[in-house]
């Protein structure tokens, strides 16, 4: 993907969700999108956090599909599931660790973020990136990113598992691993 990574910034989210509307306007998304922005503790703060796919080293959405819908390409993206094998089982949505597939019932299929492969794969910004006015999405090279006071973080640990990821996430300089039990708030959605 021409060097350039894919990293979140939760301390730079505005919640403005023009992520979310850039992302439906995306080819394959048929409409709709595969980011959401969610609160991280409603009740008591308006601060939010965009959610996009993680792009797991070992995907678990993938290891769990009993169709073998959904793949992975060279360069570690992992894809919506394949339609004609797709069998709507949800097996993937309950699996993730980070709860992004998401099953769409009226086409029967699981979608998912693919960081706009069919941009991505010709040198250009997924659609959620060329967009975020505060960068917190951004899809730059690490060099582009070092200048910021957060460090990229993409090892996650949900319990005794460590998930390895291609998307980054930017933490405070003194954590270098996201332990989830500490997080968990950042991945739920609120209500």
């Amino acid at each position: 993907m021409f060097g350039r990574e894919f990293y979140i910034d939760p301390s730079r989210c505005i919640g403005c969700k023009a992520c979310e509307n850039a992302c439906a306007e995306c080819g394959t998304h048929r409409g709709a999108s595969m980011i959401h922005v969610d609160y991280l503790d409603r009740p008591a703060s308006i601060a939010t956090v965009p959610t996009v796919c993680m792009h797991c080293e070992d995907p678990t959405c993938a290891e769990v599909c009993p169709a073998d819908a959904i793949k992975q390409t060279e360069d570690g993206v992992v894809h919506t599931s394949l339609k004609p094998r797709c069998i709507a089982c949800s097996n993937c949505v309950l699996a993730c660790p980070f709860g992004v597939p998401k099953m769409m019932t009226r086409i029967e299929q699981m979608m998912k973020c693919d960081m706009c492969f069919d941009r991505t794969s010709e040198g250009k910004k997924p659609m959620c990136a060329t967009v975020c006015p505060s960068q917190a999405l951004a899809f730059v090279t690490p060099e582009e990113i070092g200048h910021r006071r957060e460090q990229p973080v993409n090892i996650f640990h949900f319990g005794n598992q460590t998930v390895t990821t291609k998307v980054f996430m930017m933490t405070p300089p003194e954590v270098d691993v996201i332990d989830v039990d500490v997080v968990d708030f950042m991945w739920e959605e609120v209500s």
